[in-house]
């Protein structure tokens, strides 16, 4: 009998998403044989180095709370790959996506045997289609879509967005997307089509003008961050931060929202103005505003996954995304010593995250990940740490299991106010929530010691 993980094993064994290949003629001739899903209902698309994830989630939130019924592409996911389709804000049922995927596949086969561009269809593109074709089924209202990697030949991008959500751009992804910001800029600018309205935060200079520059190529409407929204306030708060923002109708305050972190807040001035551009300029009314925000729920976003000693995980991989996660952990948590478990994919810019990371951490130690042989292995990122932090605060523990029952103790003899990071890597961030997450809710009574072991 096949199971869901047998079918989660055969998709994740095509082609990686972490590698481009060239064309979107696969995707366009699969989904054409499912009668091209991708055109049934609206859609919001979201790219950007930092933040397309958090937003998204937010923009899902805020619709749901208009009473839409909703779709949402996400990627990567944490721990199964039901959570890349959402409806209605949860991930595809299992036995719903396995009868999906076996309906398909025999369509994925005949792209593949045409072989387009000289390779068959990749695990992302597969995946896309999926979420396309399970969104035309539902049927959705709309469909929030998060691109994969870059914008202009990302599998997402053979939908037509009405809106073009633009999150934060830097440098990532640099041997595939370009050297410098203007280039990742004009990939990830490819999302805006015509007649379309693109919503953008605050950019670099370059990557603004590569905006600019492909909006008035194409005839479509920007609104920018500090100029057409913003967000005008924000306090700490137990659980998050109290947010006041700049909406279509005004401003708009006293608003809860469950994240912490001032990028955190940003991202949900830009998921509003994504939403109200998406109602046509009307504003949300303030009370569907609070219910949809005060809704959110970003796992591995500087989330507390254990407390005594706290253990807090954020899926930070890049230089932005780490000063970013460092600023609101600082803010929300103070942790004083910090010690961080680590572990890093090879095409991430390393020595620059770790770095970072030795501001703030008193001990580092560095793992690896399971499920992919892209990661770092935790020897090699241990000596880049002992570069950047010095050998005596660097541990090493190649099993992820051994790595948190390590730091766990770290922080139990280190006193009170002591706690830990877990980051470097979205997939790292799914692993240790798997671990810690469901053990926690498998053995409420257990502490953060016994779940890492």
């Amino acid at each position: 009998m096949t199971t869901h993980a047998d079918i989660a094993r055969a998709l994740q064994s095509r082609w990686p998403e972490h590698r481009i290949a060239p064309g979107l003629a696969r995707v366009r001739a699969l989904t054409e044989l499912l009668g091209a899903p991708q055109r049934g209902y609206p859609v919001i698309q979201i790219a950007g180095t930092n933040g397309k994830g958090s937003t998204a989630l937010i923009i899902d939130a805020l619709l749901r709370a208009l009473n839409l019924r909703t779709g949402r592409i996400a990627s990567p996911h944490l721990a199964d790959l039901t959570e890349r389709v959402c409806i209605d804000g949860e991930p595809m049922d299992a036995a719903a996506f396995d009868a999906l995927v076996g309906d398909v596949m025999p369509l994925v086969e005949i792209v593949d045997a045409e072989r387009h561009d000289g390779v068959p269809m990749t695990f992302f593109e597969v995946m896309t289609a999926l979420a396309y074709e399970a969104f035309a089924q539902a049927p959705v209202d709309v469909a929030i879509v998060e691109v994969g990697l870059g914008g202009i030949t990302d599998a997402t991008n053979i939908a037509d967005a009405d809106v073009a959500v633009i999150a934060p751009i830097d440098l990532d992804h640099t041997h595939l997307l370009g050297d410098t910001i203007a280039e990742i800029a004009a990939e990830k600018a490819g999302i805006i089509k015509p007649g379309s309205i693109v919503v953008t935060a605050a950019q670099h200079p370059d990557a603004d003008a590569a905006i600019a520059a492909r909006a008035a190529e194409v005839g479509a409407r920007v609104l920018r961050e500090g100029v057409d929204f913003a967000l005008i306030d924000r306090t700490p708060a137990v659980g998050g931060q109290v947010i006041r923002v700049d909406t279509a109708g005004g401003p708009v305050g006293d608003l809860m929202l469950p994240i912490h972190g001032e990028h955190m807040a940003r991202n949900a001035a830009l998921a509003v103005a994504a939403v109200e551009a998406f109602l046509g300029g009307r504003p949300i009314p303030p009370e569907v505003l609070a219910e949809g925000l005060t809704a959110v729920q970003a796992p591995a976003r500087l989330e507390l996954v254990r407390s005594g000693p706290p253990l807090v995980l954020d899926t930070c991989h890049n230089v932005h995304g780490t000063r970013a996660t460092l600023a609101g952990l600082r803010e929300a948590y103070g942790f004083a010593p910090l010690i961080v478990v680590v572990a890093m994919m090879r095409d991430k810019d390393v020595e620059g995250v770790l770095e970072l990371l030795a501001e703030d951490a008193s001990t580092f130690v560095c793992t690896q990940v399971a499920s992919t042989d892209r990661g770092l292995p935790a020897d090699e990122l241990g000596e880049l740490a002992a570069e950047a932090a010095g050998e005596d605060r660097v541990h090493v523990r190649a099993a992820l299991p051994d790595a948190l029952e390590l730091a766990v103790q770290l922080a139990d003899d280190a006193g009170p106010g002591a706690g830990v990071l877990i980051a470097g890597s979205v997939i790292l961030a799914g692993e240790a929530r798997t671990l810690l997450v469901r053990h926690r809710d498998e053995a409420p009574d257990a502490d953060a010691g016994e779940a890492a072991r």
